[in-house]
């Protein structure tokens, strides 16, 4: 049985973020050993993905930045165009690989790390203040690791109950033209040029990366994921009509499903103070936009301080109570059409100043500020929804 002072469970964005920042051993407040656990190659490892934040200044983890922008464009149905410069802060973009790579030299040579990769099952407390990680190898070999505390990223196998939950949804290609079409300069963050569903509401989404290279995605709000024959078609459209890239070649693909609930996700496991959830099962996707790594930055940051001072390392709450609720009124009014979706978003890029608008959708606004925001969406129909929602009760929603 190996033994270690924190295991952390799963080698995505949140488990390699931890582990980057946890103090290495023979530094301040260090723990004697950290292993890292993550499956082997196959069906449980996540897909190549792509994250973007918005961050002030020199960022931890710039050098594994595939670009960054200061400009951001948000366009309406009818063509109106909203641009906001965002300096000092920029918008960046960083691929999976690029950072799983980064994090893996800087850890190669700290000592007391290790990676492990096995296929966690059970996460159990000990009588003797410790936490039992029961895993398997790729060979089919028993893994046992225990540990003081365990911080564990794997997606819960079911979401909390929810009063709403609505599916962020969206595929994405990875394009060259021929044609120089793309303004390296700006990030087209919501375009609602896109044919809009009957229920939900939906966007393209351009990183460009070079006059003639972008990542072009198609995203919707709603209820339920498209067949990737949809999504190719709803590209096609949106990457012709609307960009009209003329001739280009697709170079890569990616697709995702990021659920936006309003349900209220417990950091704590196992009852024994010993084992937390971090990441997305931790609760860090923000409801209502689906970003998730900035808030993933904070929650590791903050365990990594009270390492160092020798505090019980407790996850933060993600996002501010008056931030969750605000969530709550926008998913719910979303979901029954009481609002419209794309007229709703532009309204605020338009008419709120970007720092604060970026403040409120990380969570950081005050409360003058979010009244200020408040009321530059329809008043009404959101008052009726923040009206309901106490007497909404809280239920497992069905898988979708």
């Amino acid at each position: 049985m190996l033994d270690a002072d924190i295991v952390v469970v799963g080698a995505g964005a949140a488990g390699l973020s931890l582990a980057h920042r946890l103090p290495a051993r023979a530094s301040p407040g260090a723990v004697s050993s950290v292993v890292l656990v993550d499956p082997p190659p196959g069906p449980l490892r996540p897909p190549r993905r792509t994250w973007c934040f918005w961050e002030t200044g020199p960022g931890r983890f710039d050098r594994a930045a595939t670009a960054s922008w200061e400009w951001l464009r948000v366009r309406g149905r009818d063509g109106g165009v909203v641009r906001r410069h965002l300096a000092p802060t920029r918008y960046k973009m960083i691929r999976s690989d690029d950072f799983e790579a980064l994090v893996e030299r800087d850890l190669k040579d700290r000592p007391g790390v290790r990676r492990v990769e096995a296929t966690v099952g059970a996460v159990t407390a000990l009588p003797d203040a410790c936490v039992r990680v029961a895993a398997t190898d790729a060979a089919g070999a028993a893994v046992d690791l225990r540990a003081r505390w365990v911080f564990d990223s794997r997606p819960p196998q079911r979401l909390p109950a929810a009063r709403t939950r609505l599916l962020q949804h969206f595929r994405g290609w990875f394009v060259r033209t021929e044609r120089p079409v793309f303004d390296p300069e700006a990030v087209d963050l919501m375009d609602f040029r896109t044919a809009q569903p009957a229920r939900g509401l939906s966007f393209g989404y351009v990183l460009p990366t070079g006059r003639h290279t972008a990542l072009v995605e198609y995203t919707e709000f709603g209820p339920a994921p498209l067949t990737t024959e949809a999504y190719d078609r709803a590209l096609e459209d949106y990457t012709r009509r609307v960009l009209r890239t003329g001739a280009m070649e697709v170079l890569s693909t990616e697709q995702g499903i990021i659920p936006m609930t309003d349900a209220v996700f417990d950091r704590r496991a196992g009852g024994c103070g010993r084992i937390f959830r971090i990441g997305v099962a931790g609760g860090a996707t923000r409801a209502s936009t689906g970003y998730t790594f900035a808030t993933v930055q904070r929650q590791s940051e903050a365990v990594a301080r009270a390492v160092r001072a020798g505090r019980r390392p407790v996850p933060p709450a993600p996002h501010p109570a008056r931030a969750r609720l605000m969530d709550a009124v926008l998913l719910r009014a979303l979901d029954t059409g009481r609002v419209d979706g794309p007229d709703l978003f532009f309204r605020l890029f338009d008419r709120v100043p970007a720092d604060r608008l970026l403040r409120f959708l990380d969570g950081r606004s005050r409360l003058y500020e979010d009244l200020a925001v408040g009321l530059r969406v329809p008043v009404l129909p959101m008052l009726r929804t923040a009206a309901e929602l106490p007497w909404l009760r809280r239920r497992h929603l069905p898988p979708r």
